[in-house]
């Protein structure tokens, strides 16, 4: 399987680490030439654009910031899609918008191809050491195809169902994960103030009903004053406007999402798109003339775990379905 990766930042550079890492054949496309260089040392084919990259790629993997940079990697003068045929795979695995991978997807389809969204969750250190996991939406039989790829990508792999059902459950959890980065940082200001030690107060909500994976992750680079988690305030408001775009599709008004981009806009406004998302406590540490941090935390995150090959997760429902249960 010869695979094409466009995009090696944060996650997509992990991500296609991990294919050099176990042996497959990868062509390699991003706009930053010396990330090209690094990764044609390490025995990748650097392609001077996506189009030459989809030429020579049995199977197309988008890993870009925005739903506007996958349509432009896909339909720009340059762009790959002109290079799909019979049997080949796009598989995006931005965080984008549901509406646009299902239309390029019917573009792929109409070349005699197959689209596949794949996006990935849990963080940049898991992406790193091939732990993290992929949700993956596309007819059951291209994510059989897809299966050996991806489960050397991430441990814990899920059919979702159809091309953009794995998008809105991306984008839902990443929601979740904003919303629970607000109420850590609340948490965490109001143990300061009320004289808690913060080392005590981590531990007490990491064994408690109050834990979480951002609390586990997030908490430590906000503890540490780092604020490191390699993602940023233009990605949790790309997000989060995505969740919202779906709510409203569906019918539904949300109370809690739009205090949420305001929290998230005045930070933006004060610190700029760029920084650090965690550092949304800033706010909270201005407005109170103080510094929420601690001794004795890391100031990025490392998955110490050992990397193991994926496997299909499969849901309870499919399980009793299985096993002839109601």
């Amino acid at each position: 399987m010869r695979i094409g990766f466009i995009g090696l930042g944060n996650v997509g550079g992990k991500l296609a680490g991990s294919l050099l890492r176990h042996g497959f054949s990868l062509r390699v496309f991003d706009i930053d030439a010396d990330v090209m260089t690094e990764f044609a040392g390490r025995g990748a084919t650097a392609c001077r654009s996506p189009a030459e990259l989809g030429q020579g790629s049995d199977v197309i993997i988008t890993c870009l910031p925005s739903p506007e940079i996958s349509t432009s990697a896909a339909l720009a003068e340059d762009g790959f899609m002109d290079a799909m045929g019979q049997g080949k795979v796009w598989c995006e695995m931005s965080t984008t918008d549901e509406r646009e991978v299902k239309r390029l997807g019917r573009l792929v389809e109409e070349r005699g191809g197959h689209a596949a969204d794949c996006p990935v969750s849990g963080g940049c250190h898991r992406a790193a050491t091939g732990n993290i996991s992929i949700f993956a939406g596309s007819s059951r039989e291209v994510f059989e195809l897809l299966l050996p790829m991806l489960s050397r990508m991430g441990r814990r792999i899920l059919h979702t169902g159809p091309l953009g059902s794995a998008t809105v459950l991306k984008v839902l959890t990443n929601y979740l994960a904003s919303a629970n980065l607000l109420s850590i940082c609340e948490a965490l200001a109001t143990a300061k103030l009320a004289g808690m030690d913060l080392s005590t107060t981590y531990e007490a909500i990491r064994i408690s009903s109050g834990n979480s994976f951002v609390h586990e992750t997030e908490g430590q680079v906000i503890l540490n004053g780092s604020r490191n988690i390699n993602f940023t305030m233009d990605l949790v408001l790309k997000d989060i406007r995505l969740f919202g775009e779906i709510a409203k599709r569906a019918g539904i008004e949300l109370e809690l999402l739009p205090l949420m981009i305001d929290i998230f806009d005045d930070a933006h406004q004060r610190l700029g798109g760029g920084e650090w998302s965690p550092n949304v406590i800033r706010r909270l540490e201005e407005r109170a003339g103080m510094q929420v941090t601690a001794p004795g935390f890391p100031d990025e995150i490392v998955d110490d775990e050992p990397e193991r090959r994926g496997c299909e997760v499969v849901p309870r429902n499919r399980n009793a379905s299985r096993a002839g249960m109601p």
